[in-house]
């Protein structure tokens, strides 16, 4: 498990280019047949990939979690974001294909990912958040997510948002997921851009092209920076921190939020003006 510390603004400030990819960027987390994960000390959120291939993968109980199995005090939201394959928990299987989520809750013991086809190997992403209640695993398909149109083609950032983890389609904890798509021609995201100290967030960056790239900005809003960003990366974004960005090319992001509420519209947005 690779673990990231949390960071002050002020520390960013010391930081060059390597040193900010080095504790904001998740490079590479899908690798045949093996689960990889990240641990953050920001509300202690965990984001990782599983790409079975041969063989099933599991999530590994490590000393920093503390418990008997993964599960025992978190919660998680899974997206496939490859070919069909299945999440088993407890014995249940849960196909998923591409861009559909499970959410599982609090307490299952026995977590495993399977891919349906080696020529197409699914890739589940998940990001996982300490727990307090058990509530039901349930799956809910890009096309049964709540959906909400924002942005408009003149500004180039329309876009359509699939609510899944979220108040208004399931129960859980403290975890807020989904899934954003870009527009064809249209390359921001979530500019104007906000704040929520209530809530960190990350962005895992898909259907990027492979000559694209995305600029994350973050930082505070007075004193932004950026992160180039290339497909299947994530972005690990702090409370204080804007998080936006800008492709040379149209993508889909799958964004997380853990934090002291789950209120999607409880957001300090910042004036274009006081950008700098």
């Amino acid at each position: 498990m690779d673990i990231r510390n949390a960071m002050h603004p002020d520390h960013l400030k010391m930081l060059g280019t390597e040193g900010m990819r080095k504790q904001l960027l998740v490079e590479s987390l899908f690798e045949n047949d093996k689960l990889k994960m990240v641990y953050s000390h920001v509300d202690r959120i965990i984001v990782g990939g599983a790409c079975p291939v041969n063989q099933k993968v599991t999530p590994q109980v490590t000393k920093q979690l503390g418990v008997d199995f993964f599960l025992q005090r978190r919660e998680m939201g899974i997206i496939n974001v490859g070919g069909k394959g299945t999440v088993t928990a407890d014995g249940k299987e849960h196909v998923l294909d591409r861009k559909d989520c499970l959410y599982v809750g609090m307490g299952i013991r026995e977590l495993s990912f399977t891919g349906a086809d080696k020529k197409d190997p699914a890739k589940f992403y998940f990001a996982s958040a300490p727990a307090h209640a058990a509530y039901p695993t349930v799956r809910v398909s890009r096309a049964g997510a709540q959906q909400v149109n924002l942005g408009a083609a003149e500004t180039s950032n329309q876009r359509t948002i699939y609510q899944m983890v979220h108040p208004s389609v399931l129960k859980s904890c403290q975890l807020v997921m989904g899934l954003t798509e870009l527009a064809p021609g249209c390359v921001w995201n979530t500019m104007p851009c906000h704040t929520h100290d209530r809530r960190m967030e990350v962005y895992f960056y898909l259907d990027v092209p492979q000559e694209a790239v995305v600029f994350h900005l973050f930082g505070e809003p007075g004193e932004t920076r950026h992160i180039v960003v290339r497909n299947e990366q994530a972005v690990i974004s702090p409370s204080w921190s804007i998080h936006s960005g800008v492709g040379t090319a149209s993508y889909s992001f799958i964004w997380a939020m853990v934090g002291e509420n789950q209120t999607f519209t409880d957001m300090d947005h910042v004036a274009m003006a006081d950008l700098k």
